[in-house]
C-alpha cells in the first residue's frame, strides 16, 4: 500500500490524501483515507503548495458587453453551458497565451487553442475547434468574462450565428468564472510548473497532450465523484439511454 501511494504521489504532485485515497479505489484497493494522509504525513508526501495565480483580462473597452446569465442557472446535464477564459503562460524567452472552453457541467475542457498575442483570433480559434466537435445544442449558453476578444465582432458573429445564449461576468468580479480559473491552476500546477518548454511548438504539443489525455481522461475531479470529465460525461450518457430504454 504506502509503495502505491508513493507512485501515486511521485506521479502527481498536487494529489492530496483525498485524491489519491480514491486513485487507490479505482484500482481495486480497499482503503481508509485516514490511513493514506497518515501515510503521507509520515513519509512527507504531502501534495505540492499552490503558487500565486495571476489574472490578466482587458475590459476597458467600448465594445458591447452583455448580462450575466449564468449566474442562476442550475445545470443538470452537458452542452448547457460552456465557460471560456484566457490565459497566460510563461516559456523560457517569451510569453504565450492560452484559450479553453470547458463544458461547466462535466469540467471537461471542450476546446482550446494556444498562440502568441491576445488578439481576438485566438479565442475564435478555440471557439471554431468547439463548434466543429459537434456539441452545439439549442439552448446552449457561453459565458465568459468582458475581455475584448470575448466582445469583438469577430466572436460575437460567431456566437450570433450558432444561435448561443451569450452570457458575460459582472464587471469586477472574476469569480463569476470560477470554472474557467479553477482549469487553470490546475494546468498551471499540474503541467506548465512542472515542465521545461524548448519553444511554442514544443508548449503546444505537450499543454495539448495535458488536456486532451491526462486532463479530460485521467484526472480526478471531486465535483465529479473523483471520475475523470470523460468518464464522467459517458456515465451520464449511459444514464440517460437505460432511462430513455425504460420509459
Amino acid at each position: 500500500m504506502r509503495e502505491a501511494i508513493h507512485r501515486i504521489a511521485i506521479d502527481k504532485p498536487t494529489y492530496g490524501y483525498r485524491r489519491i485515497t480514491a486513485e487507490l479505489r479505482r484500482d481495486g484497493r480497499v482503503v481508509n483515507s485516514k490511513r493514506v494522509q497518515r501515510i503521507m504525513r509520515e513519509d512527507d508526501l504531502q501534495c505540492q503548495r499552490h503558487k500565486k495565480f495571476v489574472r490578466t483580462t482587458d475590459s476597458n473597452h467600448g465594445l458591447p458587453v452583455y448580462p450575466n446569465l449564468a449566474k442562476d442557472l442550475v445545470l443538470t446535464g452537458v452542452n448547457q453551458l460552456w465557460v471560456a477564459d484566457i490565459t497566460y503562460i510563461r516559456l523560457a524567452f517569451e510569453f504565450v497565451y492560452l484559450a479553453v472552453i470547458l463544458d461547466a457541467f462535466s469540467r471537461r475542457v471542450i476546446a482550446w487553442a494556444l498562440g502568441r498575442t491576445l488578439e481576438a483570433g485566438l479565442a475564435v480559434a478555440a471557439l471554431k475547434m468547439a463548434i466543429a466537435r459537434g456539441r452545439v445544442e439549442p439552448g446552449l449558453m457561453h459565458h465568459s468574462d468582458r475581455g475584448s476578444q470575448y466582445s469583438s465582432a469577430e466572436y460575437i458573429a460567431l456566437l450570433t450565428e450558432h444561435c448561443f445564449l451569450i452570457s458575460m461576468s459582472r464587471s469586477g468580479n472574476p469569480y463569476d468564472n470560477a470554472k474557467a480559473e479553477s482549469f487553470f491552476k490546475t494546468l498551471k500546477y499540474e503541467e506548465v510548473y512542472r515542465t521545461e518548454y524548448r519553444d511554442f511548438e514544443d508548449a503546444h504539443r505537450q499543454i495539448g497532450k495535458f488536456i486532451e489525455s491526462v486532463y479530460n481522461r485521467e484526472r480526478l475531479h471531486s465535483a465529479l465523484g473523483y471520475r475523470p470529465p470523460v468518464e464522467f460525461e459517458q456515465s451520464i450518457r449511459l444514464q440517460t439511454e437505460l432511462s430513455g430504454g425504460q420509459a
